[in-house]
């Protein structure tokens, strides 16, 4: 019995570190993009990336490259957190058929075995 609620307990702890995981993941990138968006604009404005003409296109260039990579990651988002949602939903799944079977729905007769 003892060992049941042990196991449950670190199946419980597994989803949740998925979880975790997942919304600390997206959490981190937005951060990052936000952190990168900043720091650029910051030396932007100060002038600090410019100097001369070579310079200003460099921190032109810099900006727009920036901008395109996160265009490009943005794009990509709905892709990985769809990804995400399958994986959660079939992880709730395998854990609902677990707890089904120690329940013991799928014993008995004339109901087949999973």
């Amino acid at each position: 019995m003892l060992l049941k609620k042990i196991k449950t307990m670190r199946e419980k702890k597994r989803a949740q570190g998925l979880i975790t995981g997942i919304v600390s993941g997206v959490i981190g990138l937005v951060v990052l993009v936000i952190v990168g968006f900043v720091i650029v604009q910051t030396l932007n404005d100060a002038s600090l990336l410019t100097a001369g003409t070579a310079e200003k296109s460099a921190a032109d260039n810099l900006t727009a490259n920036l901008s395109d990579g996160i265009d490009r990651v943005a794009e990509k988002i709905p892709t990985v957190l769809k990804i995400a949602a399958v994986v959660l939903l079939l992880g709730a799944l395998v854990f609902l058929v677990a707890q089904a079977r120690r329940m013991g729905f799928f014993t008995g007769t004339g109901q087949g075995s999973l």
